[in-house]
């Protein structure tokens, strides 16, 4: 189902049930999953694959080289899961060869409007991005984050699953997984609670990720020594062991809690 209007490349490779709105470009190299929808004047760049049952919007524009002003022109990817949504005006950038090669999109994410994907950024699966976050080059997201409205993140920082991110929140450190983070350098203001109850997390280990949170945001100790205690007090459980390797492999260090200095990775 592709309009008179649009203009789709003979070397495009489209799955079934695919539809593509007027005055839509599909360039070469473009691969779309089957009962995708290309919307109205939207743009999909050379090697680009959209999953299956994606929708993308009207003037989004998918797949564009990087923005960065050493690039150059190379055989680099985007690839995007299945059941993604890609609202009105959102620009995601392929990946870079000295970032990786791919900028990638997981499943069922939802990315509202005027949201920018820049190039190398890696998002989980349920991902949400309100209208006009923005991630720089080679930013990481976990599954099930939620980033609200005007959301600034600058390169190399990454963002744990089921983090939440207030609206105008900048990030210039990690945010760890389950956090709920907000501010123009963004703090950590606690656990988000709405998220893991979505999630249908025991109501045990939120207990624990409460107590947890309290130690290593909230008291005097430096995060080393909160960790270790945490590790102690709680290593048994699986959600606990992924924050605390989460932590002790940060590179840009993790946000401080709204009562204390951030930690920086030495």
């Amino acid at each position: 189902m592709i309009h008179n209007t649009a203009q789709v490349s003979a070397d495009a490779v489209l799955g079934e049930n695919v539809e593509v709105g007027p005055f839509a470009i599909l360039e070469e190299d473009v691969k779309i999953g089957d009962g995708t929808v290309i919307g109205a004047h939207a743009m999909v760049s050379r090697y680009t694959t959209i999953g299956s049952s994606c929708y993308i919007y009207p003037y989004a524009s998918i797949g564009t080289p990087p923005q960065d002003v050493g690039f150059v022109e190379a055989p680099t990817n985007l690839v995007i899961g299945d059941k993604t949504t890609i609202r009105e005006f959102v620009t995601i950038n392929r990946g870079s060869e000295k970032g990786g090669g791919v900028t990638r999109v997981g499943r069922e994410n939802y990315i509202m409007a005027y949201c920018h994907i820049a190039h190398d950024c890696l998002l989980g699966d349920g991902v949400v991005m309100v209208n006009a976050a923005t991630l720089a080059g080679h930013v990481e997201v976990g599954d099930y984050a939620v980033l609200s409205a005007y959301t600034g993140v600058i390169q190399n920082v990454r963002i744990g699953a089921l983090a939440f991110l207030g609206a105008r929140a900048g990030l210039d450190k990690d945010v760890p997984p389950f956090a709920m983070a907000t501010g123009y350098r963004a703090r950590i203001y606690g656990l988000n609670l709405v998220g893991l109850r979505r999630r249908r997390f025991p109501r045990e280990t939120i207990k624990a990720l409460k107590e947890v949170y309290r130690i290593l945001f909230r008291t005097e100790m430096l995060l080393e020594e909160a960790a270790h205690k945490v590790e102690e007090e709680f290593g048994d459980l699986e959600e606990v062991r992924e924050l605390l390797e989460f932590i002790r492999s940060s590179k840009k260090g993790i946000a401080a809690g709204n009562n204390r200095e951030g930690y920086w990775k030495k």
